[in-house]
């Protein structure tokens, strides 16, 4: 079966491409093919899971739904299916103006 792997931020440099195709065999979950990709690209080891589930602050969509809202890891690939990794994002301005509240 074939998926496309999309990348984005921090994990598209560590893959070094934003978009990958890629062979799996029938069956294969999400789980199995984030931890495969854990081993393949040294930038993304230890980034995707932890303890066997996806990390709490990643994204990862097949086909645009959230695996995290159904069977999470468990989740089985079809031909054709494209999964999208999204890093954690952080942001907000360091130089944050607070409003005066005083009433002046």
């Amino acid at each position: 079966m074939d998926v496309t792997l999309r990348f984005f931020a921090t994990f598209r440099d560590a893959v070094g491409q934003k978009e990958v195709g890629r062979e799996v065999d029938p069956g294969t979950t999400v789980g199995e093919l984030l931890s495969a990709l854990e081993r393949e690209y040294d930038g993304l080891e230890g980034e995707l899971l932890a303890d066997g589930e996806i990390r709490s602050q990643l994204n990862v969509l097949a086909n645009g739904r959230g695996v995290q809202y159904g069977d999470g890891v468990e989740t089985e690939l079809e031909d054709g299916d494209t999964v999208s990794v999204f890093p954690p994002v952080a942001g907000g301005a360091s130089d944050a103006v607070v409003p005066n509240t005083d009433g002046q």
